[in-house]
């Protein structure tokens, strides 16, 4: 990974959300993309599809579409040794938008969806809009780690599941997903699982799919935009072990809901099939950087290490914190009010970045 990159030359090169939209002199560190270069097997790919047939691809009638559900399958059981059925794959643009169709096509105004507190705050708003209650599972401080207790489900429609968590950066442990798994059957809920950061997970921690413990009942969504840092290439799959909304999916009009273009479908295969290398770097990085935190910032920033991701959640002790460290610090994090319940104290530090920068950043914040 090259670690000469500076806060001036990212500026200067980086034209996405995260860097244009801070002022000169801050430093973003909130928006979930990583400040590292792409994957080569996929910038090859991209541009050989660029170079070449820009016509309608082969799979465009293919619901699964095609490529794209075998290498989610092939990548499933190579890492996680679930056999998961590709012909169960739909593809999506991206989480968000296969979230609101389950919601749309399997809920209904007033239904509640179960969700660990605090959370992806997209989520959030999209409960909020769909009128669709959060039923909050608090995730509570347990020493170096989290721990959570699941309440009272009746009346949920619906368990959203994010493993590993954003943004705590737990990945839950067999017992407590078979925990969730005997509430789910109890309650007859959908299950659906976000495993979006599925292969950032550190050792000796290990991500299991919440489909190799519920799978009748599972819709699972992913996408290699989180760990190939691709959020920009707009490509998602969700893989249906439920038949109730599978079934509710296939009875809509075959696009409605629109479909990836032939650069995410063929970014992400080749990020899955051949981006390995790139990525067992970039998690060594991400092991370093998580660590590097530890090590620097002062205990008061409330900090515990990640199992996953590469988010920092750091309890700052008082709302607003986050306001105050963009103009005072000049770095830029997620305020943690917007994660929901537990985040109001808290802010949110994205550290998929160079080495020196994550310095930079840690310096200005500890003062």
């Amino acid at each position: 990974m090259n670690d000469a990159y500076t806060p001036l030359t990212l500026k200067s090169t980086h034209d996405g959300l995260k860097w244009a939209a801070v002022e000169p002199g801050v430093i973003p560190a909130w928006v979930a993309d990583m400040d590292l270069p792409t994957a080569p097997a996929v910038a090859e790919v991209l541009r050989r599809r660029a170079d070449g047939d820009l016509g309608y691809p082969v799979w465009l009638l293919e619901q699964n579409a095609g490529p794209l559900a075998e290498a989610f399958a092939e990548r499933m059981a190579g890492r996680f040794g679930w056999q998961a059925d590709p012909g169960l794959v739909r593809p999506f643009n991206d989480l968000n938008q296969a979230l609101q169709v389950l919601l749309q096509l399997w809920t209904k105004p007033g239904d509640g969806v179960a969700v660990h507190v605090p959370a992806y705050h997209p989520f959030l708003d999209t409960l909020n809009v769909m009128n669709r209650p959060l039923r909050p599972i608090r995730m509570e401080p347990d020493g170096d780690t989290w721990r959570f207790e699941v309440p009272d489900l009746s009346g949920c429609r619906v368990l959203l599941l994010v493993n590993p968590h954003n943004p705590t950066g737990r990945a839950f442990t067999e017992r407590e997903l078979t925990e969730l798994a005997e509430h789910a059957e109890r309650q007859d809920l959908l299950v659906i699982a976000d495993e979006i950061h599925a292969d950032l997970v550190y050792e000796p921690h290990r991500h299991i799919p919440f489909a190799t413990i519920l799978p009748d009942r599972t819709v699972t969504l992913t996408s290699a935009t989180k760990a190939f840092n691709l959020g920009g290439i707009r490509c998602s799959v969700a893989h249906f072990g439920h038949e109730g909304a599978r079934e509710a999916l296939e009875a809509q009009p075959p696009f409605v809901y629109g479909s990836p273009s032939v650069f995410g479908v063929e970014a992400t295969v080749a990020a899955w099939r051949h981006g390995d290398a790139w990525l067992a770097d970039t998690v060594a990085l991400l092991d370093r950087n998580r660590r590097t935190i530890a090590s620097r910032l002062p205990a008061t920033f409330g900090y515990r290490v990640p199992e996953a991701t590469y988010l920092a959640w750091l309890d700052v002790g008082r709302p607003g914190m986050a306001e105050v460290f963009e103009r005072e610090a000049r770095v830029r994090l997620n305020d943690g009010a917007a994660f929901g319940p537990g985040g109001e104290s808290c802010v949110r530090l994205n550290f998929a970045t160079t080495e020196a920068i994550l310095a930079e950043i840690l310096s200005r914040l500890a003062g």
